[in-house]
């Protein structure tokens, strides 16, 4: 099991996309939610905030483009079991777990519906039926691709 977050609209304060699913038994990548993020600042979508400009601003700059392993882990500011993203150059502690703004993300990954313009809906729903999903399948290590 994999998953993919496009990112559609890079906007000056935040970042919405897509979130995929891909189940790997043929059916190929399945839209699941939105996602919202911080600004993107990878500008050459290299994998490296290292070009002019691309300066990391704590809490204000989503991860950088690129393939990540992710593991299930337990967060102890949420206070449940969430997606943690694991050797994310520059970053630490990226999660993917719900919120309603790009305020409430510090790097991490939202997922949600965008129904209203740079805000996340039903996050707890998608949120649990992720994890959900992912416990069905058992794996200890999974991956996400941000592109």
């Amino acid at each position: 099991m994999k998953l993919k977050v496009e990112r559609k609209y890079l906007k000056e304060e935040y970042t919405v996309g897509n979130l995929y699913i891909d189940y790997e038994d043929g059916r190929g990548p399945i839209f699941f939610c939105n996602t919202l993020e911080d600004k993107v600042r990878d500008f050459n979508k290299d994998g490296d905030l290292d070009e002019p400009g691309e300066t990391k601003v704590y809490g204000k700059t989503a991860i950088p483009y690129g393939k990540y392993q992710f593991v299930i882990a337990n967060s102890p500011h949420f206070k449940r079991e969430l997606p943690l993203l694991l050797y994310v150059k520059g970053f630490s502690g990226i999660m993917i777990h719900g919120g309603t703004t790009a305020e409430d993300s510090l790097g991490c990954i939202l997922i949600g519906l965008n129904k209203v313009k740079g805000k996340l809906l039903e996050c707890q729903f998608y949120l649990n039926m992720l994890m959900d999903d992912l416990k069905a399948h058992k794996q200890q290590i999974y991956e996400i691709e941000v592109c």
